[in-house]
């Protein structure tokens, strides 16, 4: 088999195999990476580096790997602009967390998000309290979205500007 074709192949299978490994293992933040989530990344991608480009050290090599998945990317992108389907398969689907001021206690173990860290989500919404969240919602993208509307923001009042024409 040509030596380029072989690399591209190998390096659709590794994207595949990463994508459905993240999604059957779980991912809760993605959008927000601790260090353990950077490392494990890193960690990941060198052990399957020899996989996709196997004996090939050369520059053609690596840039066929690399180009094989820019393109499966962009198609898989695609794909799931086009289908609601592969979209929640892929990416999952919205996991509501707080009611009314109620945590769903089982939403929070199948996610695996702690009480704290889900008080600290409320705390960057400007939400001192769970009580006082309406409704929390982790995304599909991993990020967690906070409404409220017991929050009141306090805003400073401002200085009216004094407009100056220039003559």
């Amino acid at each position: 088999m040509n030596e380029y074709l072989e690399i591209l192949l190998r390096s659709v299978a590794v994207y595949l195999f990463i994508v459905v490994a993240i999604r059957l293992f779980g991912k809760t933040e993605l959008a927000q990476l601790s260090v353990t989530d950077l490392v494990f990344i890193l960690l990941i991608s060198n052990s399957v580096q020899n996989a996709m480009v196997g004996p090939s050290t050369t520059l053609g090599g690596g840039l066929t790997a690399a180009l094989s998945l820019f393109v499966l990317n962009f198609l898989i992108k695609r794909l799931t602009f086009k289908s609601k389907t592969l979209t929640s398969l892929l990416q999952g689907e919205p996991v509501m967390l707080v009611h009314e001021g109620k945590i769903i206690k089982r939403h929070l173990e199948k996610v695996m998000i702690t009480e704290d860290e889900l008080l600290a989500a409320a705390r960057e919404h400007g939400v001192e309290s769970i009580d006082k969240v309406d409704l929390a919602v982790l995304e599909a993208d991993g990020n967690i979205s906070i409404l409220s509307s017991n929050f009141h923001h306090q805003t400073r009042k401002k200085r009216p500007h004094k407009i100056v024409h220039k003559q």
